[in-house]
């Protein structure tokens, strides 16, 4: 639940302030005022987050100490006739913890790009950001953001602290952005990330949800098919004496379901056991880095993750590089654009070199990650102009990761298909063939002795 500090004014003058948790300011004021308080300011500490918020943010106190000097005549007279209306009410009790969605991240980047494309300063644009959002929870956040800002802080410092909310690599944008003093751009790419990011997911969603659905669908058939349907059809056989039996793949994927059935736990007990023991290596450094080693080198998806990953690195260095910066400098700022231990690895190799006076394009090239087009290009801009080449770069990478999808696009469908095929083939033979055979009645003249 969010924690909000107050500042409140009691019937004799005193000024009282405490913390407290509710589910939203609204509900906190309605309180304060039963309680005989005239309340000068309520600040959201932190709003409820996938981590746990650690330390208090500066810029609460920063804020809360212009208000020291408040008369409490003046603050009944600016809270007398604000009680909220109906529809206030409802309007809150229907956004009360409402999850803040990716749509709702993506509306809020695009608003604020739009004003700082309008030259709008940073605390008018979120000022005038924060009347549109109706999320709640949201613009608890987007407040706090703002306090930081009013305190001399950038914003990218408060939005590391919901890290459930922006994702890692969307707050190195707007960090490089405010670094550089290139925030507009910056919050370009921000939205172009989370638009492309969509539209990939639409992507695969559409080629993997109504085929697992199929395959789902199939692998109930064939499970209850084989445990229900079976039996009954052997008891008929038995029923009237035939001397025809079930095929045999029917028989013995009978008896393995069956016995499955009986010793469930067994195999429930090793699945557990091995999913913890690659969960625990997974969270071990050496284990962390070779599962994201493998997300680069995995089949179908791991050309399209690296690229985008590297096409973020080069457009961040190139965002640095106009502004002004060396490219020692610009690495270390785009150092966090992802949270892939390997490429982070690569950059700080690549600082490194810089530091000693070596290439810093030799950890990308003798990775193996990259393709010689990109060494080569990186190499030239070196000895002529980086800017420029990076600029080709960056259009090269977008072109190379749109080709890496359609390739994707291409090759996922079918192997889904051959997938969903096989598992069809094994319901007819094992399910429907039996159905078959006692459906055209040849059992029938066995029995008769015919």
């Amino acid at each position: 639940m969010p924690v909000y500090k107050y500042r409140a004014v009691t019937r004799t003058g005193d000024v009282v302030e405490n913390r407290v948790e509710m589910s939203n300011k609204y509900l906190l004021l309605r309180k304060l005022k039963q309680s005989d308080l005239l309340p000068i300011s309520i600040t959201s500490i932190n709003v409820k987050t996938n981590k746990r918020v650690t330390k208090q943010k500066r810029n609460i106190e920063t804020s809360n100490s212009i208000l020291k000097q408040v008369r409490a005549e003046q603050i009944r007279k600016n809270l007398k006739g604000r009680e909220n209306s109906f529809v206030d009410k409802v309007t809150t009790f229907l956004n009360k913890g409402k999850r803040i969605t990716k749509k709702d991240v993506k509306v809020f980047t695009q608003n604020l790009f739009l004003l700082k494309k309008a030259n709008f300063n940073n605390i008018h644009a979120l000022s005038t950001v924060l009347e549109t959002v109706d999320n709640l929870t949201l613009k608890a956040i987007i407040e706090d953001i703002l306090l930081g800002v009013e305190a001399g802080e950038n914003m990218y410092t408060t939005m590391e602290y919901y890290s459930s909310v922006f994702p890692p690599i969307y707050v190195n944008m707007i960090k490089v952005g405010e670094l550089s003093g290139a925030l507009t751009n910056a919050l370009e790419q921000a939205l172009n990330y989370l638009e492309d990011t969509e539209a990939l997911n639409k992507k695969i969603k559409g080629v993997l949800v109504p085929n697992i659905i199929q395959f789902l669908g199939l692998l109930i058939l064939l499970v209850v098919g084989t445990i229900v349907a079976v039996p009954m059809l052997q008891g008929l056989l038995d029923q009237f004496g035939a001397k025809d039996a079930l095929p045999k793949i029917t028989v013995n994927f009978a008896n393995f379901l069956n016995t499955l059935v009986r010793i469930w736990y067994i195999p429930v007990i090793v699945i557990a056991a091995i999913a913890a023991v690659i969960i625990w290596y997974i969270n071990t450094p050496k284990g962390k880095y070779k599962f994201h080693l493998f997300k680069y080198k995995m089949p179908i998806f791991g050309k399209l993750i690296y690229a985008i990953d590297f096409a973020r690195l080069c457009q961040s260095i190139l965002l640095n590089l106009k502004n002004g910066m060396r490219i020692q400098e610009a690495l270390e700022t785009g150092r966090n654009v992802s949270n892939n231990l390997v490429m982070l690895s690569m950059i700080e190799s690549a600082i490194n070199n810089t530091v000693t006076g070596q290439s810093w394009i030799e950890p990308f090239e003798d990775s193996g990650l990259s393709t010689p087009m990109i060494s080569e290009m990186l190499k030239i801009g070196m000895q002529t102009d980086l800017v420029e080449m990076m600029e080709k770069l960056v259009a090269y990478m977008q072109i190379d990761i749109d080709e890496i999808m359609q390739r994707i696009m291409k090759v996922l469908p079918q192997i889904v298909y051959l997938i969903v095929g096989a598992l069809l083939i094994f319901v007819v033979v094992v399910v429907l063939v039996p159905m078959l055979q006692i459906y055209m009645g040849g059992w029938m003249f066995d029995a008769m002795g015919v």
